[in-house]
């Protein structure tokens, strides 16, 4: 009888520590991938070059933003893109959001950044009121989706806020701060780049000039306009993990930039 009842204690106890293990390894995701990321990117973009392609832009309620450089995400990244799934797959270079097949191509066996850390913790509009005046003037929507721009907020909050590590007025408040120090349109214009329907700019030049004011090494993105020349799109600052401290961008982006790209006006 006594056998008997070890057996059965040591068979429950066995069954709460395997429910045990079971619980931790479906919560640590979602306490490790709240912070697990090695930097952020900061990236800008310009109106014009949103607005003079095929698809064309929709203003927000709020107006024509000003033109200048517009904040599109504070976004944690990883150095080196990770396996996606039980397989293991060889680390590749860092590559950006998912701009390229070649990176559609690597997304499909491996994660590059994390996203949706936590989709119980929506944006509350009240956590970020005080800061709704400076965010429709440096991160409004171009999108024609919705000419809303909580709207856009409430979805970078969602896909990249949420693994930041930050709370959201945080989030939200470490952005502007960045984008506050430098204007990405004064620099260039110091550097004799200005927004022209007719005039190209070595690409070199773009970023050294950035470089030089900042102190750190950007990466740039180009679109194409209606006519399918190449143009200037997102401006991509590295930021280190603590949001507050502009770096080198030490990864190789596939851009879809050439030698020479116009920046348009708006």
């Amino acid at each position: 009888m006594l056998t008997a009842r070890r057996r059965v204690g040591n068979f429950a106890l066995a069954a709460t520590m395997k429910l045990a293990v079971i619980a931790v390894a479906l919560l640590l995701p979602l306490v490790a991938g709240v912070a697990d990321f090695d930097f952020f990117y900061l990236v800008q973009q310009w109106p014009g070059s949103f607005c003079d392609t095929q698809t064309g832009c929709c203003f927000p309620d709020t107006g024509k933003p000003a033109p200048e450089f517009g904040i599109h995400g504070l976004w944690p990244n990883y150095a080196k893109c990770r396996a996606a799934g039980p397989e293991l797959v060889e680390d590749v270079a860092m590559v950006v959001d998912g701009t390229t097949a070649a990176v559609d191509a690597v997304e499909r066996r491996q994660k590059c950044w994390p996203e949706n850390c936590d989709d119980r913790n929506p944006l509350k509009p009240w956590e970020i009121k005080d800061l709704v005046a400076e965010l429709d003037a440096n991160w409004p929507t171009l999108s024609c989706k919705s000419g809303r721009s909580m709207e856009f907020w409430s979805y970078e909050w969602k896909k990249h806020g949420t693994c930041s590590g930050m709370g959201q007025h945080e989030y939200f408040a470490a952005a502007l701060e960045l984008k506050k120090r430098h204007s990405l349109a004064a620099i260039l214009a110091d550097a004799g780049v200005v927004p022209s329907d007719n005039e190209s700019y070595f690409l070199s030049s773009i970023r050294d000039a950035i470089a030089g004011a900042t102190g750190a090494v950007p990466n740039l993105e180009c679109n194409r306009d209606a006519s399918g020349e190449t143009q200037l799109f997102q401006v991509y600052q590295c930021v280190d993990r603590s949001a507050k401290k502009l770096v080198d961008c030490q990864l190789p982006m596939q851009g879809k930039c050439r030698d020479r790209v116009k920046l348009p006006t708006f």
